[in-house]
């Protein structure tokens, strides 16, 4: 029987590492210092995170880079096969993959996954992506279709049903298959967790059937109420319940000058100006991500975080920015960093003791 998945544990605000898989993180920046995600580092990091007691590594989908100077993500590992990697090489933290739906096949992906939570012992997630960029689906051949949400919900259907054990022919709209069978099934049942980042309508509605947990992004910590109210009401439509967690990126530093000076220098001074411009506009344009104010006021938030909040001062303001999405409804936060390796280690040491002290972390 598999354990609690580390979701589902028993701190009341729930932290997990992103972007590690890929180079430069979240980031679009130049500096020399920037992540270079080279395996034996993602290793330790992530290996440091699980014996701090953070719940869960998040990996983005990257199959081409943004451009510019740096050709920011272009360099990516594949995220089945990388969760299966940290799997082997942690005990406690969830493991997740990032996937594709247009451009990975149901029963792979089906498989694939039941490895993992085999190799972790129950503690694999699924984070389900149906896709925005039309140069990714270039490069498999695929035309960017306006139903992507829909194939979204035909890919899960089929996954589900590999994992009731059924064998099954399918005659659908995107997927015509015979003879559909695959075990072993994983150990959580009746599926390994599932996450979806969506900030668009039909995005929330494919997560209030397909999410245990929603990812979204504001800009502003009190209107991320508003989602949070949006998500649990197409929940409940449903019959379902969906955790809404948000995604942070981090400069932590002894004093708030210091930290600022740094976020300016990275995500301004050093930012790769023309991979931001690239990204903003393909975001802006095919994703639907982000408010409609965060391409206009935010473009440092881009180039420091892929548009995420920043979490940017002394461990005593991340602590109480994150009290304050914790009031605001928020189960948990993605957090993301310059060089993990480097920056990871001080969030642990000042952030996690005061959190624990606010009563948003019990162990």
């Amino acid at each position: 029987m598999a354990a609690t998945h580390p979701m589902r544990g028993p701190n009341p605000f729930k932290l997990g590492i992103f972007s590690t898989n890929s180079d430069g993180g979240l980031t679009l920046t130049k500096v020399p210092e920037r992540w270079p995600a080279l395996w034996s580092e993602i290793v330790e990091v992530t290996q440091m995170a699980d014996r701090a007691g953070l719940e869960f590594t998040l990996p983005i989908a990257r199959w081409k880079g943004f451009g510019g100077e740096m050709n920011s993500r272009e360099w990516s590992f594949e995220t089945l096969t990388f969760a299966a990697g940290l799997a082997a090489a942690t005990q406690r933290i969830g493991v997740f993959a990032t996937v594709h739906v247009p451009m990975v096949h149901p029963v792979f992906a089906a498989k694939a996954l039941a490895t993992v939570d085999h190799v972790s012992g129950g503690r694999a997630g699924l984070n389900i992506v149906c896709g925005w960029n039309p140069e990714e689906f270039g490069m498999f051949g695929l035309p960017m279709i306006e139903n992507r949400y829909e194939q979204g919900l035909e890919w899960f259907e089929i996954i589900n049903r590999i994992y009731a054990g059924e064998t099954f022919d399918h005659d659908g709209q995107f997927h015509k298959l015979t003879g559909v069978s695959g075990r072993p099934a994983p150990l959580q049942r009746p599926r390994p967790v599932t996450l979806n980042a969506a900030f668009s309508p039909p995005g929330r509605e494919f997560a209030a059937v397909a999410a245990d947990y929603l990812f979204t992004t504001f800009t502003e910590i009190e209107k991320g109420k508003e989602h949070i109210a949006d998500m649990k009401a197409r929940a409940t439509a449903h019959g379902r319940e969906v955790g809404v967690y948000t995604t942070c990126h981090v400069v932590c530093r002894p004093s708030q000058a210091e930290a600022d000076d740094y976020y300016e220098l990275y995500a301004s001074t050093m930012a790769d100006t023309a991979s931001v411009d690239h990204y903003m506009g393909q975001k802006e344009k095919f994703s639907g991500s982000h408010e409609a104010d965060a391409y206009r006021l935010h473009r440092k938030r881009f180039a420091g975080g892929a548009g995420t909040y920043p979490l940017i001062g002394t461990p005593q303001h991340l602590a109480d920015e994150m009290v304050r999405m914790h009031e605001a409804g928020f189960e948990g936060t993605t957090v993301s960093f310059v060089n993990f390796k480097d920056e990871l280690p001080y969030f642990i040491e000042t952030v996690l003791p005061l959190l624990q002290r606010a009563g948003l972390r019990v162990a």
